[in-house]
């Protein structure tokens, strides 16, 4: 659709953008906790907008979103990362969504991003995983980008 979110340098607000809009909008963060990142649910602002906060928080509103609000209304998943920080989120399909974050960790959840469960996969590799990227045209190819040119890709078992 075009629309544009960005978070300030210090995670304290987020802005907006969506094409017709003379300027970006500010929003406030709505909780005590920085903004690590943000990002459309499965890359649709129609879907809702998904948040991850310092201390391994990850909140997602999963409606379609008015960028004209000030607040939204986020629900906390249920994922417990031992206080990790996340660094971004994936969509595989609606239901089937992919955290990543510090330490190489890696969350999955089969229920549109409710409830989490560990991944093992990248346990013994050292460093920290920043993205986590799956392409549609590509048969939703994935692929996870981590310190130090670590690429991991998805080979379809969670």
């Amino acid at each position: 659709d075009g629309a544009y979110i960005a978070v300030s340098s210090r995670g304290n607000f987020f802005l907006t953008w969506e094409p017709g809009q003379d300027f970006w909008i500010p929003h406030n963060r709505g909780t005590p906790r920085r903004i690590q990142n943000m990002g459309f649910v499965n890359g649709d602002i129609h879907k809702g907008l998904w948040m991850t906060l310092n201390g391994g928080k990850l909140l997602i509103n999963s409606q379609d979103v008015d960028l004209s609000k000030d607040a939204f209304d986020f629900a906390e998943a249920d994922i417990k990362t031992g206080g990790y920080g996340l660094t971004d989120v994936g969509y595989r399909t609606d239901n089937e969504v992919w955290a990543v974050g510090g330490s190489n960790t890696m969350y999955v959840s089969f229920d549109g991003g409710k409830k989490f469960s560990f991944d093992k996969s990248a346990n013994d590799i050292p460093g920290n995983l920043y993205n986590v990227k799956f392409f549609k045209d590509y048969g939703n190819m994935g692929w996870a980008l981590g310190s130090n040119g670590l690429l991991l890709r998805y080979t379809g078992s969670a």
